[in-house]
């Protein structure tokens, strides 16, 4: 199918792309509908919306930065996607890059997709380590994880 993106113009997706959010993501509920996209740089990842071309939002896996990151995720959430193992869910935070360039991660709000049905949901975490904004090169940097 073609979907028109934010960064890329009209492209070609794979159905297999395809993930859907049943209440939307916060701030944006009305919007279901999405791809997962490979970003140029990795490891970044584009999750665009395929009903209105100029919502777009990169993502990062959050273990990649943060290897202590832990998920304590309201039973009935993950049970709302189908997800029963850790091993179905792709988990990952939402990035935002500064005017300066100073990229965060909100590793209070991750994404959680299950894996073969392609269904997700967005958490909240109450764990006071989470927050909105943690700086991804700086934590690359003190914990020695790499991209």
């Amino acid at each position: 199918m073609k979907i028109l993106t934010k960064a890329f113009g009209l492209v070609d997706v794979n159905e297999r792309q395809k993930v859907t959010f049943p209440t939307g993501l916060f701030g944006f509920e009305s919007i279901k509908e999405y791809v997962l996209m490979d970003a140029d740089r990795q490891p970044f990842i584009w999750l665009q919306s395929i009903e209105a071309e100029h919502i777009a939002f990169i993502l990062i896996n959050p273990f990649l930065f943060r290897p202590d990151y832990e998920l304590d995720i309201d039973d009935e959430l993950v049970k709302e996607i189908g997800i029963n193992n850790p091993e179905e869910a792709l988990i990952f935070a939402i990035v935002t890059i500064s005017p300066s360039g100073l990229m965060t991660a909100n590793l209070q709000g991750p994404l959680i997709i299950n894996r073969e049905t392609r269904i997700g949901k967005q958490g909240i975490l109450n764990d006071p380590r989470w927050k909105t904004k943690h700086d991804i090169m700086q934590e690359l940097n003190q914990d020695g994880a790499s991209c």
